[in-house]
């Protein structure tokens, strides 16, 4: 753990969790990093799996559904981007978090881009890693029954399915919980502070305003295609769930 890490990670996390172990793939193609991030997420009560490369990463996931994966950005055999866009296309719920050794705005924006909930600087206390993915399944398991639905756009925060026109649209558990927080308060601007202090833990979990402007962006691409406005910007303060009236 002393050697200084200059790759980026992912780790994807599927949205949708039933009552057993979380299963983890951890693709790190650095052995004793693999081995130490496997022993201490067990110790954690989840189940870990190692990958040493892209290719022993997609044997695994093309056999057997897993919770979260924890990637390596530079493997021997591929590039950690293109695995977690192999990933997402297979899991449509996934969430992401990814963990660099330092700060790389561009490399954090296309993770970002690419669905992550948050990032992780390493070196890092393992204690503290293992709280921030314990933090990340509970958030997304918190969802309730509740629902949007103005008879174009339909959410149901519930089951993670969404509707527009009656087309099934991908989300993920990152902008189900941003729609939530919208979505429950309407015509109530809501400041980016707000927003980011309801989408992650300020103490244990630090995300830029980047990242907040790009998930906004991706959700508008995906729920204001057909011409309607659902998310007004109010420069200089935030965001504002304005419920589908035209743009």
């Amino acid at each position: 753990m002393n050697k200084h890490y200059n790759r980026i990670n992912c780790i994807i996390i599927k949205g949708v969790f039933k009552n057993k172990m979380k299963k983890i793939l951890v693709v790190e193609d650095d052995t004793l990093l693999n081995k130490t991030l496997c022993y201490n997420l067990t110790l954690a009560d989840y189940s870990a799996d190692a990958a040493l490369s892209a290719g022993a990463a997609q044997g695994l996931y093309e056999k057997q559904k897993y919770d979260l994966f924890i990637l390596d950005i530079t493997l021997p055999d591929g590039n950690g981007f293109d695995l977690c866009r192999d990933i997402k296309a297979r899991y449509e719920n996934a969430a992401v978090i990814f963990l660099t050794a330092n700060d790389m705005e561009s490399d954090m924006l296309k993770g970002f881009e690419l669905g992550a909930d948050d990032y992780v600087t390493k070196p890092f206390p393992i204690s503290v890693f293992q709280r921030k993915v314990a933090a990340l399944f509970s958030r997304i398991t918190k969802h309730t029954g509740d629902e949007y639905n103005d008879g174009n756009l339909h959410i149901d925060f519930s089951s993670m399915t969404a509707t527009l026109a009656g087309s099934p649209i991908t989300l993920t558990p990152l902008e189900y919980r941003m729609l939530n927080a919208l979505v429950k308060n309407p015509q109530i601007v809501l400041t980016r502070q707000v927003l980011l202090e309801k989408l992650w833990d300020i103490d244990e979990n630090f995300v830029d305003e980047h990242a907040l402007t790009s998930n906004i962006s991706r959700i508008r691409g995906k729920i204001e295609a057909g011409g309607e406005q659902y998310i007004k910007t109010v420069y200089g303060m935030g965001y504002m769930w304005v419920g589908g009236g035209n743009k």
